[in-house]
This record gives structure tokens, sequence and C-alpha cells, in this order.
């Protein structure tokens, strides 16, 4: 299987924000409904599930992951939360669902096939510091979902994750935004896909005494959550400039009708359908910022 990718000088990035993936899920398949294929794609959190569904071209799978997954009993809730499974099960939900003939089978021989570069950002728990996979690390569909769900670990909300002799928790406590990464592999053009409205900005943790109580014994992890609104705002601060330089092309969503912990499937379902509807009304726009010919 030959897969081709037509967007080879500039770097697609995905946000994370757990279920307002839902809405930028919407944007993500008409990117590839219009066969839109960069070739090289960054994701953290929610992100990089985005990210792995849009290299194997996957438009069913980018949306049942946001959508259709919460009608699985077994995804989680407050009940599997107070269990210690987590208010998301991240291991049913990122490896169990992902086997060839589970709910979410994922198609790995079509995303090793692509040639795009792959970034995923996950954080080291104990180090306190954001490490990017990339597509040389993974060798199986066990390497993948153990490093998506790495990404993918909410604090407090979901267990860490145990890959490789290392504990992970969610890579969005570095920020959220891989533009970092990008630009340390020489890109200079950024498409970057958000889950957020324009002109939101990220305001600091309440209870800081009791997230360093919570993680007394994992210090950093409390320091990147109370320090991680300063490094967001700046990279969105960074983008907005990019933007205005024509260096970047930011898709917001319109509007933001669920949060990162929404578990309902008709509000999950609109919000997709939102995402999906001002994807289709923006493309023109999208396609003048990546040069690609409308005629």
């Amino acid at each position: 299987m030959e897969l081709i990718n037509n967007i080879k000088d500039i770097a697609l990035i995905f946000e994370g924000g757990g279920m307002r993936a839902s809405y930028s899920a919407g944007f993500l398949n008409n990117l590839l409904e219009n066969e839109i294929y960069f070739d090289y794609v960054a994701g953290i959190s929610a992100g990089s599930s985005h990210s792995i569904n849009y290299l194997s071209r996957d438009r069913s799978r980018a949306k049942r992951s946001f959508v259709d997954l919460v009608l699985d009993p077994e995804f989680g809730g407050w009940k599997s939360f107070f269990k210690g499974e987590g208010f998301f099960r991240s291991d049913y939900i990122y490896e169990k669902t992902s086997e060839p003939g589970a709910s979410l089978p994922f198609n790995f021989e079509t995303f090793m096939a692509n040639p795009a570069q792959l970034r995923i950002g996950v954080f080291e728990r104990d180090k306190g510091e954001v490490v990017y996979y990339t597509k040389n690390d993974i060798h199986t569909l066990d390497d993948l979902v153990k490093i998506v769900r790495s990404s993918s670990s909410m604090p407090i909300f979901m267990p860490p994750t145990f890959y490789k002799e290392h504990y992970y928790v969610d890579g969005g406590l570095g920020g959220g935004i891989a533009l970092d990464i990008a630009k340390k592999d020489g890109f200079d053009k950024f498409f970057v896909v958000l889950t957020r409205e324009k002109g939101y900005r990220k305001s600091p943790l309440k209870l800081k005494r009791t997230i360093k109580n919570y993680y007394r014994k994992h210090p950093k992890v409390a320091e990147a959550m109370l320090s991680r609104h300063i490094i967001y705002n700046q990279t969105l601060d960074e983008l907005e400039a990019l933007e205005r330089e024509g260096k970047a092309f930011l898709v917001y969503p319109d509007t933001m009708p669920v949060s990162n912990r929404e578990i309902n499937f008709d509000k999950l379902s609109r919000s997709y359908r939102l995402g999906y509807a001002q994807g289709k009304r923006d493309l023109p726009q999208w396609k003048e910022f990546l040069e690609i010919d409308q005629s």
C-alpha cells in the first residue's frame, strides 16, 4: 500500500481537550474527505488520538472515538472513577477497543504505511518533563496505544500510564499545543486545530493546596498543573503572532458546546456536527492558506 501526502512544508498540530475533541473531529474529517494529507502531524492528549486516526485515514474512527464510544458501558464515569479505574477507563478505551474485532479497531497497517512524521507528547511524571514519541518508537499496535494512552492520562481523573519503565500523565501538562516540537523539527508554517474559541486564555487553577497535597509524592506533576496556564497562554500568543505574519492558520471552534469530561452522547453528536459543518464552511480558507488549487 502506497500512501502519498500532498502538504509537505506545513506542520499539522492537533490540540487536546478531552471530549472537546468531538468538535475538532469534524475538522479532521473535512481534511480527510478533501484529501488534504499533511506529511507531519503532532498531537497531545486527545490530539494524539486525532493524529493517529488522521494518519490511518479513518474517518469513522475519528468520530466514533469521541462520540459513539461513550455508549459503551465500559467507557467510564463516576462509578469507575471511585473504583480507582479513572473517570475515563483508559486501559479499556485506548488499548482494548483498538484490537482487531473490538469496538474501535485501529488500522495499524495503513498507519504504518503512511510516510508522514508523527510526534506525540507525553509528560514524564517523575522527571517533570515533556517527551515526544515518534514513529520510530512504534513497532506494534501495543506500542502505539500505550503512547496515546500515556499522552491522554488526565491528571486526577485518570491513573498514570506505565510504559517502558516510566509513569506518564497527560502531555497537556507541558502546555497542550505541540508548537515547540514542530519548530524544533524545522517547520515555520503551521496549521493548528484548536478546541477553544478565539480569544480564550487559560486561568490559573484554584485549590492549589489541594492539588499539591494530592500529588505530594509527585510534586513535579503539581508544579506543572499550577504553571500550565502560563505556557499555554504564551503558546497562543505566539501562534497569534505567527498568524498575523501569515505563517499559521488557527482553526478555532465557533463555539464549544461541551466540556472536556462530557459523556452525553446527544451533546457529543451535536458537537461533532457543528465542527463538521464549520469545517465544510471554512474549507476554502484552509485551501487558500495551504495553497491548494480550488479551480
